[in-house]
């Protein structure tokens, strides 16, 4: 697909999802279909950043001597309110309901989206 949104994967302070045309699902991970209906050409836009968190997990022991610096760290699943679920990092506070909204912070030497209390 011609002309890509750029997000953070791609070192963008942006995350992208996708909508079907066809169907109107929505979906996190770029394909060049649409995984519930399979038509082609997904659409692109940015997220908003705001989402609710789905679940979390608290992180103390590092996988990698890169991420033994972030030791302890949080990994979430947040319902954006575009109506995908990403996984993402955040704040060590952040508990299942809370209303959150994207930044970007380096980690393990890449940029990732980090969630943090929305006020």
């Amino acid at each position: 697909m011609s002309g890509r949104i750029a997000d953070w994967a791609k070192g963008e302070q942006a995350i992208v999802f996708q909508t079907c045309s066809a169907c109107g699902h929505v979906q996190y991970f770029h394909r060049a279909f649409c995984a519930a209906c399979g038509a082609g050409g997904p659409r692109e836009a940015r997220a908003s950043g705001k989402g609710t968190v789905y679940a979390t997990s608290l992180v103390c022991r590092a996988a990698t001597p890169e991420t033994r610096a972030h030791v302890p760290y949080n990994i979430l699943l947040v319902d954006c309110a575009e109506g995908f679920r990403m996984m993402a990092h955040g704040e060590n506070d952040l508990a299942i309901g809370d209303p959150v909204i994207a930044s970007f912070r380096p980690f393990a030497g890449k940029l990732v989206p980090f969630f943090t209390k929305e006020t």
